[in-house]
C-alpha cells in the first residue's frame, strides 16, 4: 500500500524543523547544495535557520531566507513603471554571465534602489531557499580569501562578498554636520583620479533664472554647499534619476577637474542610496 503523501507532510516538515537547530559556526548560505556555488549570505554562529520544505542530499540542510535581497537586474528587464518584468531574471551581483538567484514573480515586492552600468539594483521581498552544508561544515572563510576561491574555481565571484567595488574607505562629502565637505585633490593626476566613494545630497543644478551649468547634477554636503558635479552619462536607465533628486547617495566614481574651471565633476559608474 501507498502511504499517503498528505499524512507525511507534517512529520516531514517536524523532521526538516528539527533540523534547523541554532548554528554552532559561522556558516554560508549556497543557492545549491554544492560548496562551489554562490552565497547568497552568512549566517553567524547562534542563528536559527528556517527549514525549507525542500529536498537536499544527505550532508546538506534546505533553510528558507526571509530577506529583502540586493539584487541586480538587467535594465532591459526594467518596464516603464519601473518595475521588474514578471520572469527577469535577478542577480546576486551586476556581471555579465553570472547565474541567477532567482526569477521576478508577479507577487514579488520591489524597489529600485542604484543604476550600475547595464543594471539596476533592486530591494527584492520574497523567501528564498538556499543550502547549508551540516555534515562537518568547513570554516567560513573571511571574504578575501573565499572571494578569491570562487572566482577561481567557477569563473563567477561569491556575489555578497563581491558587491563593494574595491575602492578607497573613504567617502568623500561626509562631515560633521554644518560643516562643508574635505577637498578633493586632483593635483597629482594619479591616485586621485582612481574610482572611489562620494556620499553627498544628490541634486539638480537646472533653474530657469540661472544660466545652465556644465552639468545637470551635483553633489551637495552636509552644509547644503556644491562640492562637485556628477556625470551620469555611463548610467544607461537615466529616465530613473529623478527618484534620487533630494535623498543622501552614495556614488561610486573618478573625479577629474571640469575644463576651463576650478570644479570638479565625478563620472558615475554606480548610484545608490545611503
Amino acid at each position: 500500500m501507498k502511504p499517503n503523501v498528505h499524512l507525511l507532510l507534517p512529520f516531514l516538515a517536524s523532521a526538516l524543523l528539527a533540523q534547523a537547530a541554532p548554528l554552532t559556526a559561522t556558516t554560508a548560505v549556497h543557492t545549491a547544495p554544492d560548496e562551489s556555488s554562490l552565497t547568497i549570505t552568512v549566517l553567524h554562529a547562534g542563528a536559527e535557520p528556517v527549514a525549507a520544505l525542500s529536498m537536499a542530499p544527505a550532508g546538506w540542510t534546505a533553510v528558507e531566507l526571509a530577506g529583502p535581497f540586493d539584487v541586480y537586474i538587467r535594465n532591459g528587464d526594467i518596464m516603464k513603471s519601473l518595475d521588474p518584468k514578471v520572469g527577469a531574471s535577478a542577480y546576486l551581483t551586476p556581471k555579465v554571465g553570472q547565474p541567477e538567484l532567482t526569477k521576478i514573480e508577479l507577487s514579488d515586492h520591489t524597489n529600485i534602489t542604484g543604476l550600475h552600468g547595464k543594471f539596476t539594483r533592486v530591494s527584492l521581498e520574497k523567501k528564498i531557499v538556499g543550502y547549508i552544508h551540516t555534515a562537518g561544515p568547513a570554516a567560513y572563510q573571511s571574504p578575501i580569501t573565499a572571494t578569491t576561491m570562487a572566482t577561481t574555481s567557477t569563473g563567477a565571484p561569491a556575489p555578497q562578498l563581491m558587491d563593494a567595488a574595491p575602492v578607497t574607505p573613504i567617502a568623500y562629502g561626509v562631515t560633521t554636520a554644518g560643516r562643508p565637505a574635505p577637498m578633493v585633490n586632483l593635483g597629482d593626476g594619479g591616485a586621485s583620479t582612481l574610482p572611489r566613494l562620494f556620499q553627498g545630497k544628490f541634486v539638480s543644478t537646472r533653474s530657469a533664472f540661472k544660466p545652465r551649468r556644465p552639468y545637470d547634477w551635483a553633489l551637495n554636503d552636509d552644509a547644503g554647499s556644491r562640492y562637485a558635479y556628477v556625470d551620469i552619462s555611463k548610467l544607461l536607465l537615466t529616465d530613473q534619476i529623478e527618484k534620487y533628486v533630494g535623498h543622501t547617495v552614495v556614488v561610486y566614481g573618478a573625479a577629474k577637474s571640469v575644463p576651463g574651471g576650478k570644479d570638479i565633476v565625478i563620472e558615475v559608474d554606480s548610484l545608490q542610496l545611503k
